[in-house]
């Protein structure tokens, strides 16, 4: 089995640029993102299946940034995630050129899942919330324990966190 943590601040980015991924700060990822016309319906406003676009990203930039290798996971047959549960609360609509972000928490961890709150904020105003319950799954979709590693790394997310300690998690 291949390793399936990592802490990487590489990218396919030119050098000196990073690819987006946003950043923990007391225990919070923030991930920041643009709407895009193409992000829009006819109303001006932003696609409401969108706002799950961008807390997916979210989500993995978050699991990423904290050393989570996903695709190692996948790849050498560890498993994947899959949402299992979502609720989301539409408060606002964003519009053309906003620039949003996605504040994601983890809230709680079990055997074989993970439960984040997200927040998608313009400002200080929220936009759209949700509790999203993500289920650690077999390559034939059956339920798995998490890899020990990962659950270590939600318990310390888990914990409230000072600037200094939030560094360490990039």
């Amino acid at each position: 089995m291949t390793q399936t943590t990592r802490n990487t601040n590489s990218s396919a980015c030119p050098e000196g640029l990073a690819a987006p991924c946003g950043q923990f700060a007391g225990g919070v990822h923030y991930f920041p993102a643009r709407i895009y016309f193409e992000d829009t319906d006819l109303s001006g406003l932003v696609y409401h299946a969108n706002y799950l676009r961008y807390m997916e990203r979210a989500r993995s930039d978050m699991l990423r940034v904290s050393g989570i290798d996903q695709r190692a996971a996948q790849e050498d047959g560890t498993g994947v995630y899959a949402v299992a549960d979502i609720a989301i609360t539409y408060r606002r609509p964003a519009k053309l050129d906003d620039e949003i972000i996605v504040m994601s928490r983890v809230e709680a961890v079990g055997a074989a899942t993970c439960t984040i709150t997200q927040h998608v904020m313009r400002g200080s105003e929220i936009l759209t919330e949700a509790r999203v319950t993500a289920a650690f799954l077999t390559p034939q979709g059956r339920p798995r324990r998490q890899p020990r590693a990962w659950t270590d790394i939600f318990a310390r997310l888990l914990e409230p966190k000072s600037p200094e300690e939030d560094r360490k998690l990039t």
